[in-house]
C-alpha cells in the first residue's frame, strides 16, 4: 500500500460524523418523518436506499414514496448536536430532540 492511499484511509476514519435530528416531508401528501440518527452524512442514503428496495421499516413513509416517488420527498436536517463525550449521552439526547421535532413538525416517527 502506498503511503498517499494510507494518509487517505487515515483521513477517513478520523473524520469528524455530526449526531442529530432530520425531517422528511412529502410535498405531495404533507406528511413529514423525524428521525434521529448518529451520522447526519450517511443517514439520506440510507433511506433512500431501503425504500428504493421497498423495505423500508416506516409502512406510510413507504406507501408515500411508492405512491408519489422519489421527487415528491425532501430531506432536511432539522438539528446537528454538538459532540457528546459518550454515545449514551448523545443517545439520550436524540432521542429527547427528535420527540420535540415531532412535536412541532406534527411527524411521524421514521
Amino acid at each position: 500500500m502506498t503511503s498517499d492511499r494510507k494518509a487517505v484511509i487515515a483521513a477517513y476514519k478520523e473524520r469528524k460524523t455530526f449526531a442529530g435530528v432530520f425531517v422528511i416531508r412529502c410535498e405531495a401528501s404533507h406528511q413529514a418523518w423525524v428521525g434521529q440518527t448518529p451520522n447526519l452524512e450517511k443517514i439520506q442514503n440510507r433511506i433512500w436506499f431501503t425504500l428504493r428496495q421497498g423495505s423500508h421499516t416506516c409502512r406510510t413513509l413507504q406507501a408515500a414514496w411508492t405512491a408519489h416517488g422519489p421527487d415528491s420527498l425532501t430531506f432536511w436536517e432539522c438539528e446537528r448536536l454538538e459532540e457528546e463525550e459518550t454515545s449514551y449521552i448523545r443517545d439520550a439526547l436524540l432521542k429527547e430532540r427528535a420527540l420535540h421535532w415531532r412535536s412541532q413538525l406534527g411527524a411521524e416517527a421514521v
